[in-house]
């Protein structure tokens, strides 16, 4: 058994919060990466001539060759078992059998063959987002924006009064006559009373605090006239005080 050395880590020890970090250089994961001749990366299968080619007058529109695995089409069960039915063969079994030894495959249309296609991209074509306007920044430090408004406002305004002037000039010599007036005019129409059943209707109250209907109405009429001065939302309090 050999004797462990101090410092040393050993190759069983990928766990990342086990490791111990040396001085002075980054701390190290827990898994291993191959020496420094190893290169990363996907090998190019294309063959474009190199940078000699390219040199003399390669065409980068050019399309690169790609090697594309032709679909296989799924297998018809339709067609099978119509042929297990046309050979006589009823059960499961046998025609799991006969599955196995048969395969018809399913035909593809022409418009599955023309998705399968790879479509090719424009040389020409620009990806990214459009470029957004630039700020009208003379615009901002000049109030462009303002005085774009308030002569908007003052345009509108002068429509305003050019309508109602020439409104004023219409109805200008035109004056209103008894016939026009009755026109216009909406006689009243009086609420009709609450709904009240007939044997109330003729009955008359019990108490009366006024002696007749006169003192009744004058009553009402120096109470609203006295109300102004009083407090509450009647007027039914006392007087309020001076106001300075």
């Amino acid at each position: 058994m050999s004797q462990a050395a101090v410092g040393v880590p050993y190759d069983a020890f990928d766990n990342p919060l086990l490791m111990k970090t040396e001085l002075g250089k980054p701390a190290k994961r827990g898994f291993t990466l191959p020496d420094y001749n190893f290169t990363y990366g996907r090998p190019n299968l294309a063959k474009d001539g190199g940078a000699a080619e390219a040199m003399s007058g390669w065409s980068p529109t050019a399309s690169l060759p790609t090697l594309r695995k032709e679909k296989r089409p799924d297998r018809d069960f339709v067609a099978l078992n119509k042929a297990c039915i046309g050979s006589g063969l009823v059960t499961a079994k046998e025609q799991f059998e006969y599955r196995a030894t048969h395969d018809v495959r399913r035909r593809v249309a022409e418009e599955e063959k023309n998705k399968t296609k790879i479509k090719r991209i424009p040389a020409s074509m620009t990806f990214g987002i459009s470029t957004r306007p630039s700020t009208p920044v003379f615009d901002l430090l000049e109030h462009r924006y303002q005085d774009r408004w308030l002569n908007e406002r003052r345009k509108n305004e002068l429509a305003k009064r050019d309508r109602l002037v020439q409104k004023q000039n219409l109805n200008k010599g035109i004056y209103e006559t008894r016939a026009s007036l009755l026109r216009k005019y909406c006689p009243p129409v009086e609420s009709p009373p609450l709904w009240q059943m007939p044997k109330f209707q003729k009955q008359q109250p019990h108490l009366e605090t006024f002696r007749s209907t006169q003192a009744r109405q004058k009553a009402f009429e120096s109470h609203a006239t006295d109300c102004t001065a009083r407090t509450g939302v009647f007027g039914h309090g006392t007087y309020e005080s001076a106001k300075s």
